[in-house]
């Protein structure tokens, strides 16, 4: 592997700092351009028509009405979508439906004109003839073999993906194991709740050459599915150009290309203008995809001495009607499955279900949190049949530098013994009780040095340095608001001994930055920052090779810090790093600072055994909670929360301690209140009212505490962080509730009801014995 890090006992200028967000002063003051904010001469505006059944065959469309209104531009329906124009993982999604539709959000129409009033009224104006078909909406009946195909090419409402694998022999070690828990748990839809809503604008050059506005996760993935879009149309050999609007929140829910975007090119193209298409609220719960839901079979069992033997999980996903990345998280799920604690046999089958309802997408942990809400209430279930303690048990099964797991993950730092230390500093999770009072704890391991799941996992990064010391760094990395300019910033600062402010991140535009995978699997900060620190190194090279012929030194005496070049030892002899990088311009033969570097991480492509080290460090940790759980009315309270996490090094400890408490409240949301719900594949709560989120009156006191293992692949020994901090929060409050009253919930959201009714079931069968 290549070794970008510095000595780990290297002294740090800007690393290390908590050094705030770089755009938070722009976003405070109103100045921040996001989609909703842009305008452009000309622009028009789109709308678009849903269905209004689950499932049913289109009859007839009219939409002579709408064309007729004055201000109406274009109107299009499924007929005007080119065949080949499709979206998703399975390609398996028109960005307008004809014929048939599968979904209450299936696109059927949409419309452009001079203003939203004016193609919302057109909208209305659309008359279409439905034949309702018989919908299915619970993916264990949708197996069946007499259920209603979603779609009849299919042949099956069960996806052909490969989601199986088996290590070791399970059926010999359960044989032999002391003690065996088996168990049924469940999930739900829960969506990203982004604060800016989704939207686009397309328009077209005289050339037919593509600008795209549209506040996405994957700017090079995005432009290779609209350079598709443009093939289809029949516009070969055209240049695609995606410009990325600060993004107001992503969580994994702009990973995939959507039908908005599609819709708003092939708009653009039929009114030679731009249009730009912009979700409401109501639309962003509606016509955006959620976390999938999972249901969960689980065996896992123990020896006497608390040693993990074997554990087996079968999944069964509501895929939804359509496929994007949601079918492909059980590859992440695997994770957890094979490679959390020390576990030699470990068999795992998950089926992705076509339903009637809403298609599912990447969200943040990519199947983890589900995968470990199963994993770690079952350990604590195990611990209880052994006689073990909860925290004991997963000692003596935790994962340790240098192992290598069933799945062939090289485990290089590992800091989970120092994150459960941390949990227990803050609760005595095995000690005496309150009544109604109890604690939990659940541990996590993540990717942290990228995921290769794509042939490339790398990204590059272009940087520029000018006379005066200020640096432009162009990067193929996306930030969304989780702090990868700041991370950028303050790598490239350390290595050329400058200052934070005078680094300009570029990460915007297709046109100008290079090449990345996107922006998920916590893979920024290590890849990203890796590419960063590598192009920083080659102009620190040629900077220190100027030093040395203008303070006659070795090169290697020389240190750059403080916007200032000195030879180490005598920093009388020095000189300010915009003088010599004037000084070098204008010599003989005189040079521009200019460097770029590809960074693509020495990880696996995981075969068809899905064995091999998918990403080259992983993060690990521990969440602790303390929760009050009211007898009378099930309610849950949190009373501390703490969240430890191995994370390499910190960059900047004030935004990783921003990026755990975001995730720890999301991770509580999922845990506690969060639903979408659904009657018969419709969305019934699409707004913020009925949708339950924690906010700022539920705000809990949480801990981060940060344990630095320091990984040698890492830049300056980082790991990612961005997902973890939801990954354990469902778990760890289950098994609190469990301590605190004696019941396990096991279905996702644990409501007051939930809790209440299962206190009744207890204290009937406590009654009857």
């Amino acid at each position: 592997m290549n070794n970008l890090n510095p000595d780990t006992n290297r002294e740090f200028s800007v690393v290390g700092k908590r050094i705030p967000k770089l755009d938070a002063a722009q976003k405070a003051m109103g100045r921040a351009e996001y989609i909703q904010d842009i305008k452009l001469p000309g622009m028009l505006f789109g709308k678009i028509l849903y269905s209004k059944y689950a499932h049913a065959d289109i009859v007839k469309i009219d939409t002579s009405k709408a064309r007729a209104l004055a201000g109406v531009h274009a109107v299009l329906t499924g007929e005007d979508v080119p065949k080949k124009m499709k979206m998703g993982f399975y390609k398996d999604n028109p960005p307008i439906k004809k014929g048939k539709v599968c979904s209450f959000r299936d696109e059927v129409a949409a419309v452009a004109a001079i203003s939203p009033e004016i193609a919302k009224k057109a909208l209305d104006l659309i008359e279409i003839e439905y034949q309702e078909l018989p919908g299915i909406f619970d993916p264990e009946k949708a197996m069946e073999k007499d259920s209603p195909l979603v779609h009849e090419y299919h042949k099956s409402n069960v996806l052909n993906l490969p989601w199986k694998l088996h290590y070791g022999d399970v059926e010999k070690a359960e044989k032999e194991s002391d003690f065996v828990v088996e168990e049924k748990f469940t999930t739900q839809w829960v969506t990203h709740c982004c604060l800016g809503t989704s939207g686009a604008i397309a328009l077209f050059d005289s050339n037919d050459n593509l600008t795209i506005h549209t506040n996405t996760q994957i700017p090079s993935l995005a432009q290779k599915d609209f350079l598709e879009s443009l093939k289809a149309m029949g516009l070969v050999n055209k240049r695609v150009r995606v410009i990325k609007p600060i993004i107001g929140g992503g969580f994994g829910s702009k990973l995939d290309t959507y039908a908005y975007e599609h819709i708003s090119i092939l708009l653009a193209y039929a009114c030679r203008k731009p249009v730009k298409i912009m979700f409401d609220r109501v639309e962003e719960f509606k016509a955006t995809s959620t976390r999938q839901p999972t249901v969960i079979y689980i065996k896992q069992g123990c020896d006497k001495n608390g040693k993990l033997t074997f554990r087996d999980m079968r999944m069964v996903l509501d895929n939804g009607a359509y496929t994007s990345w949601g079918a492909t998280t059980p590859s992440v799920m695997m994770m957890p499955i094979t490679s959390l604690y020390r576990v030699d046999n470990v068999r795992f089958n998950a089926k992705c279900v076509y339903t009637n309802n809403t298609y599912s997408q990447a969200m943040r942990g990519y199947g983890n949190p589900q995968a470990t809400f199963a994993i770690e209430s079952t350990l604590d279930m195990l611990a209880e049949k052994a006689g073990i303690g909860r925290v004991d048990i997963r000692r003596i099964n935790r994962n340790q530098p240098g192992d290598i797991t069933p799945q062939g993950f090289k485990i290089t730092s590992c800091g989970i013994s120092e994150c459960i230390d941390e949990v227990e500093k803050e609760f005595a999770i095995d000690g005496p009780k309150e009544k109604g009072i109890g604690t939990g704890i659940a541990s996590l391991i993540h990717v942290g040095g990228g995921a290769r799941i794509y042939k490339s996992d790398g990204c590059g990064a272009i940087l520029k340095m000018d006379d005066y010391g200020k640096v432009d760094i162009f990067t193929g990395g996306t930030d969304m608001g989780q702090g990868l300019d700041n991370i950028t910033a303050q790598i490239v600062a350390e290595e050329l001994g400058l200052y934070v402010e005078d680094i300009n991140v570029v990460h915007t535009d297709t046109d100008v930055c290079p090449w990345d995978v996107g922006a998920h699997a916590s893979r920024s900060t290590f890849v990203a920052g890796n590419a960063a620190l590598g192009a920083a190194k080659k102009v620190k090279e040629t900077i220190l090779e100027y030093g040395s012929k203008f303070l006659d030194a070795d090169p290697e005496d020389l240190v750059l810090r403080d916007r200032a070049i000195f030879v180490s030892g005598d920093p009388e002899k020095s000189m300010p790093i915009d003088k010599l990088l004037r000084k070098a311009h204008f010599s003989p033969q005189g040079k521009m600072l200019m460097a770029d570097f590809f960074y693509d991480p020495d990880n696996e492509n995981m075969g068809k055994e899905f064995k091999g080290n998918m990403s080259v460090t992983y993060a690990f940790g521990a969440h602790g909670v303390k929760v009050k759980v009211d007898e009378e009315t099930g309610k849950v309270q949190v009373l501390d929360y703490v969240a430890a996490h191995d994370v390499g090094r910190a960059i900047n400890p004030l935004l990783l301690e921003g990026q755990v408490y975001g995730g720890v409240v999301m991770g509580l949301g999922y845990a506690l209140t969060e639903e979408v719900v659904t009657r018969n594949g419709q969305n019934m709560n699409a707004n913020f009212r009925d949708y339950k989120l924690f906010t700022a009156k539920d705000a809990i006191k949480i801990k981060a505490p940060v344990v630095e293992t320091y990984d040698e692949y890492g830049p300056f020994g980082a790991k990612g962080i961005g997902e973890p901090g939801c990954v354990p929060t469902a778990p760890a409050i289950a098994n609190a509730i469990y301590d605190a009253v004696g019941v396990r919930i096991f279905d996702l959201p644990i409501t007051p009801e939930k809790v209440l009714a299962a206190l009744k079931e207890k204290k009937s069968a406590t009654t009857e014995i």
